[in-house]
């Protein structure tokens, strides 16, 4: 039965009531994901639940572990490099190197009958090594003693064994000998078989041998890929193969006879594994490019050795101490993520699982409630998460590792992972953890807030914690973690104080009942704040179109919200769209904006200069972020605007808030310049001219230009006298030359212009003769 809980964090619920209340809401993996866990997994619909037990059991001096395999007595063997060694691990975390060959990298290991196989690169042979008695369990005692009195191998092995450790003395390598070289440049997977033959997948030339008991190996299948990258057995002893280069899956009967499965749409296969039910489960990275095209017959081969990258790693030319660097084989941060397929055992495959950000290194099985469940080791992270046939997932626990490169099952149940960056080994389950932690992201408020009722939705034994503070950091001074009682009878026992930043906490314990969080609301209010007025703007002779709504054509921006749980929403009010162009009008438009998120309403008032009161410009309160209105509302004259914004729609009366700024100076002008003293005259001279004066003249702006017309012909620019117009009151004197056939009456028509574009004008009448 799923419970609904609601507790209060602070006494004053009428105050955390009213209008403003937000809520912080956290309930998708997303947002859970975001937070720190320590023993609690995540599931992708959005669910807190407690994680497997997870626990290192050895943490080596190699940087890199690359394989891991078990024994029937418990023990664990890691195989690592550079340098190359094999690790044996006893149940209690007690390690030995058992192995250290010449060459740099172990890649893969496998255990048969008390003997462990160990593969090496580049240019890497297989060895087998003899594990000692006390290492196994009684039953397999006798058979180690009873093959350590006869002679296995071909003599090509028996001689090849002479040389291993040559460069290293070392008592490790006592029990190890060169079992199968296969002369190819890599080998990156080793499976055996119920009847003990071993099988070996090798590159650069996408090979995979078969090796008898006693080291007699053959070819046993030839790909067009260039590397086979993983190899697994499925329930009818059928190999698979996975390759890098097309992504192919192959199935090959014992006879040798291949089928590709499935071709992914990923370049690289990095696992196998397959259930009790024979589904085959395979990852891929890495995206398919086309192929370089082939140089030209003759060409010289480049003077470097080239770098080969397999997607997951990266094999570069060996230094010439490698063993005291770093690891030849580097992990890749392979673009483009992961894939998880299923083939069903009927050989229908599905993509089951995907993620642009992990990149998968390994599959296995672990046992939950007696039935199996798929994981993946990821990196560069270092998670492991489970896998559900409909595509659901869990996140289960990150190791102190960038990569968990390898797992492999105990005899248990548990699950060993090998990881890199840092080479360790880790426990998983079997069985989960008694108690876990989940503390949450710090959720940022933006203002001063007061903190309301916290809802939980879950089910089992959990509490919740809260903690508040004014730093974005709760380990600089923030207030200690306190309980949420639920069981208090007023629901709001415990106070976390008033601040900008919180975060909460929940600790799950295990019992009869599996404890789960599915959701975690936050309610909030923030301290009232007054509304800023980011910018108005006067703009003379425009006007904003009839029926323009701020809701419909105004941008409206909401910072935060659903794009970012972590912000409150915010909205931002832009200017209005541009006005367009009305001589007699004047546009007023601004910019505001509200912390709270508050609604806001405007009010405007004109003043002129010169004068102490605000006028009021609207009768009403308006919601839009623009207005416009006829200039002749305003005598000639120098202006400002107020503009109040009120929040006052969003709280009550007392509670709300405002804000004013006010406008740039503006001028208004209606009326048009005065034409004065205007007079015509002819002149007979130089062929007949008429001359003509008069004076422009304007009360509050300075005159900017003026143009005569003759007997109705086009305007006529003319300079006044002085030759630059900035005066109030401006003289024109000039001539206007008659052509010679021209006698009789002349009209002569002159306009003058203010600096607003009121014109003003006059005409007179003059007379030529001849």
């Amino acid at each position: 039965m799923k419970l609904y809980i609601s507790c209060f964090l602070l006494l004053s619920a009428a105050w955390v009531f009213a209008d403003g209340t937000q809520t912080w809401e956290q309930s998708k993996f997303d947002e859970f994901e975001k937070g720190t866990t320590r023993s609690v997994a995540i599931r992708s619909e959005g669910t807190l639940e407690l994680a497997p037990q997870f626990k290192p059991l050895y943490t080596s001096p190699s940087t890199y572990l690359w394989a891991v395999t078990t024994d029937s007595a418990g023990n664990v063997y890691a195989a690592a490099g550079s340098p190359a060694q094999v690790y044996r691990i006893t149940p209690d975390g007690k390690s030995q190197v058992i192995f250290e060959p010449k060459e740099l990298q172990i890649q893969a290991l496998a255990e048969h009958d008390g003997v462990l196989y160990a593969a090496t690169s580049p240019d890497g042979k297989v060895y087998s090594i003899q594990l000692s008695p006390a290492s196994l369990p009684a039953n397999e005692k006798k058979k180690t003693a009873s093959a350590s009195n006869s002679k296995t191998g071909s003599s090509k092995a028996e001689k090849k064994s002479d040389e291993v450790g040559s460069s290293q003395e070392s008592s490790a390598n006592t029990n190890a000998k060169v079992f199968f070289d296969p002369q190819t440049k890599y080998i990156w997977d080793l499976a055996v078989d119920k009847s003990g033959q071993l099988y070996v997948a090798t590159g650069d030339n996408g090979q995979i041998f078969r090796v008898s008991k006693s080291g007699e190996g053959s070819l046993f299948f030839k790909s067009d890929e260039a590397h086979i990258r993983v190899l697994a057995f499925d329930r009818q002893g059928n190999l698979l193969a996975g390759s890098d280069g097309s992504g192919l899956i192959y199935r090959i009967t014992p006879s040798g006879e291949a089928f590709v499965l499935y071709s992914a749409s990923k370049k690289e296969i990095t696992a196998l594994a397959v259930d009790e039910d024979n589904n085959i489960y395979a990852s891929g990275i890495g995206e398919k490019r086309p192929l370089a095209p082939a140089p030209p017959p003759g060409a010289a081969p480049p003077m470097n050795q080239p770098t080969v990258t397999t997607g997951t790693i990266t094999i570069m030319p060996a230094a010439p101490q490698a063993g005291a660097g770093s690891s030849p084989l580097a992990m890749s941060t392979s673009a483009g993520g992961s894939e998880i397929y299923k083939i069903s055992s009927d050989g229908s495959p599905t993509q089951l699982w995907n993620s642009r950000d992990e990149l998968v290194y390994a599959l296995a099985f672990e046992r939950i409630a007696g039935k199996q469940r798929l994981v993946a080791g990821t990196g560069n992270k270092g998670r492991i998460f489970a896998i559900r046939d409909h595509g659901d997932y869990t996140d289960l626990v990150k190791a102190s590792a960038n990569q968990v490169t390898a797992m492999a099952n105990g005899v248990d149940g548990t699950l060993y992972a090998a990881t890199s960056n840092l080479g360790k080994v880790f426990v998983l389950g079997p069985s989960l953890d008694s108690e876990g932690n989940y503390e949450s992201d710090v959720f940022d408020a933006r203002l001063f807030s007061q903190w309301g009722r916290m809802e939980v939705r879950g089910q089992g034994n959990f509490e919740l914690l809260a903690r508040s503070g004014n730093v974005d950091n709760p380990d600089r001074n923030w207030s200690p973690w306190e309980k949420v009682n639920f069981s208090s009878p007023d629901g709001s026992l415990i106070k976390t104080p008033p601040a900008r930043f919180i975060q909460w906490k929940a600790v799950l314990h295990g019992g009869q009942k599996t404890p789960e969080i599915e959701s975690v609301i936050l309610n909030y209010r923030s301290k009232n704040v007054a509304p800023v007025i980011d910018e108005v703007a006067v703009q003379v002779g425009a006007r904003f179109p009839a029926g323009l709504k701020s809701s419909g054509e105004s941008t409206t921006v909401i910072v935060g919200g659903d794009n970012n749980p972590q912000q409150p929403k915010q909205r931002m009010e832009s200017f209005a769209p541009a006005a367009t162009r009305d001589r007699n009008s004047i546009a007023v438009r601004w910019s505001a904006h509200d912390d709270n998120n508050d609604d806001l309403v405007y009010s405007l008032f004109y003043r002129g200069e010169g004068e102490t009161q605000w006028r009021p410009l609207t009768k009403d309160k308006i919601a839009d972020k623009f207005y416009s209105f006829d200039t002749d509302l305003l005598p000639d004259g120098a202006y400002t605007i107020k503009m109040v914004a009120s929040d006052a729609p969003s709280h009550s009366p007392e509670d709300a808030l405002m804000a004013e700024k006010e406008s740039s100076r503006f001028e208004v002008d209606n009326t048009p310049p005065r034409i004065e003293d205007l007079n015509a005259a002819f002149l007979p001279d130089n062929g007949g001219q008429i001359h003509v004066t008069f004076r422009a003249n304007d009360t509050f702006s300075p005159i900017r230009r003026a143009e005569y017309s003759f007997d109705a012909n086009d305007w006529q620019f003319i300079e006044p006298v002085g030759k630059i117009s900035d005066s109030k009151t401006e003289n024109y004197d000039f001539n206007i030359p008659l052509p010679s056939a021209v006698v009789g009456e002349h009209v002569v028509v002159v306009r003058a212009y203010d600096q607003f574009d009121n014109v003003g004008s006059a005409k007179t009448v003059v007379r030529s003769q001849k």
